[in-house]
Order: C-alpha cells, then sequence, then structure tokens
C-alpha cells in the first residue's frame, strides 16, 4: 500500500430488529446524528416503531476493534400493517403507490431499503455501497421479489449500480420533493431482487458471492482507501409474513 492507503477492519453483519434491542439503541443514535449533521429532522423513517416490528431486518458496520456502530440500514418487508416508508412520504402526493407496493407484496413479496446511514468519519471509505450490497445480498433468506427505496441525486448512481431503477410513473417523472421542499427525492425499486438483472455487473458479481458465502472476508478499494470487511449476512431468525391475512392471501411456505 502507498502512503496516502488506509487499512480499516470492519464487521458487517444482518440481524432482526427484535432481536437486538441495544444494537437497534445505537442505531437510532447514529442515524439522527447524521441527519441532523446535514440539518434534516423531517426523514419519515426516522422514529422507533420499526424496533419493535417482527418483519424489520438491518445490516449494520462496525468497527471491528472498538465495535462502535457506524451505519446500518434496514430492510422493512410490506406486512399490511405498518406502511413502508415510501408509501408514508409520497402517498399524500401520489397515493397509486399504494396499489403498487400491496401488487408487488402480493405477487412474489416485497420491502423497502430504508434508514439508511454512514457515520461521516467513515467519509471515502465506500461504506454505502457496501451495506446496499450486503443488505440485497441477504434478501435471498427473506424470500422477497421486489425492493422499493427513496433516494436523492447524490446518492442515485449507487442505487443505481445495485440495480434500482427509478419509476417515472409516480410523482413528476418518478421526482418528489423530499425529505424538504427544496430537496427532490426518487422512488426506485429492484424490479428482480432474485435475479438482479439490472445491477451493475460488477455489483452483482459481489451480491451474487455474498448470496452464496454470507459469512466471508472480502478486500474492498475506493479510492485511496481499502478495507477488509468480514461479513456475516446469516438470519438467525427469520418471521413469517402473514400479509393480507385479513383479505383472505393464502400462507405460502
Amino acid at each position: 500500500m502507498s502512503n496516502t492507503e488506509i487499512h480499516n477492519r470492519f464487521n458487517v453483519w444482518a440481524f432482526r430488529a427484535i432481536d437486538e434491542n441495544e444494537i437497534c439503541k445505537e442505531y437510532i443514535k447514529g442515524h439522527v446524528k447524521v441527519l441532523a449533521d446535514y440539518g434534516i429532522t423531517s426523514i419519515t423513517s426516522n422514529n422507533n416503531l420499526w424496533t419493535t416490528n417482527q418483519n424489520m431486518y438491518c445490516v449494520v458496520v462496525e468497527d471491528s476493534v472498538t465495535k462502535e456502530l457506524l451505519g446500518g440500514i434496514r430492510i422493512q418487508i410490506a406486512d399490511g400493517t405498518l406502511p413502508l416508508p415510501v408509501e408514508v412520504a409520497v402517498g399524500f402526493m401520489d397515493n397509486r403507490i399504494y396499489d403498487i407496493v400491496k401488487d408487488h407484496a402480493f405477487n412474489g413479496g416485497a420491502a423497502e431499503l430504508c434508514g439508511f446511514w454512514v457515520a461521516n468519519k467513515l467519509r471515502g471509505v465506500g461504506m454505502g455501497p457496501i451495506l446496499v450490497r450486503a443488505s440485497i445480498a441477504s434478501l435471498n433468506q427473506l424470500h422477497l421479489v421486489t425492493l422499493f427505496g427513496i433516494c436523492g441525486i447524490n446518492t442515485l448512481s449507487m442505487f443505481n449500480n445495485a440495480g434500482f431503477v427509478i419509476d417515472h410513473s409516480l410523482g413528476k417523472n418518478g421526482g418528489f420533493p423530499y425529505p424538504t421542499d427544496d430537496l427532490t427525492a426518487h422512488v426506485i425499486g429492484i424490479l428482480n431482487a432474485i435475479t438482479l438483472e439490472t445491477a451493475s455487473s460488477f455489483d452483482k458479481e459481489i451480491m451474487t458471492s455474498l448470496r452464496e458465502r454470507p459469512v466471508m472476508k472480502r478486500t474492498e478499494k475506493n479510492n485511496n482507501f481499502i478495507s477488509e470487511i468480514s461479513y456475516n449476512l446469516l438470519y438467525k431468525n427469520i418471521s413469517i409474513n402473514h400479509y393480507g391475512v385479513n383479505s383472505g392471501q393464502k400462507k405460502i411456505i
């Protein structure tokens, strides 16, 4: 390594939210701090309701030595009870989002990536793409076909590389004023979270590798930063999702 390269060691691991109460508390604190640093206080998913949701899963990153939590991303499964953040954020502007989510939930299962944050001290490390790829790689365990999300222009390319595409049928060509009136966010989605057919070849190769070996070490490079990542993306517990049970949906084993 040259003198400009920094070597980091991190753990990236996955869990069901209700199984890790203390980690969830740390997650909330870290997320709130990052949002405050950017002057944002109105994110719809920025609350603690998700910590008791049995259909919520998390992928987080921590320093492998200090165990400090440095970032995370959540996977909220559409369960017909707690609305997805995208429904809350844009539903009052374009109510078609409700039927879109419901249709995908009944046809293969749907979820949303939300609550995404990375500590500012990791700026330049490339941890954002690492967390996004890891969370998508874990979806095969949750048996989901469709994944939704909301992102701004600054993170759009990262989500595009992972397979997300803008839904131009919603809002103003896919755009909405969110989280504030002077910012624009996009409703994005992976049309097939199993095949990953819309992901870049680079991202798809990594996500496929992580699905084949969810417990592994990888060296990840971003600019002059080289990080050793210890992945453990195996969920110890997975809830049975009874989405639509009150609407007559049959449970699929």
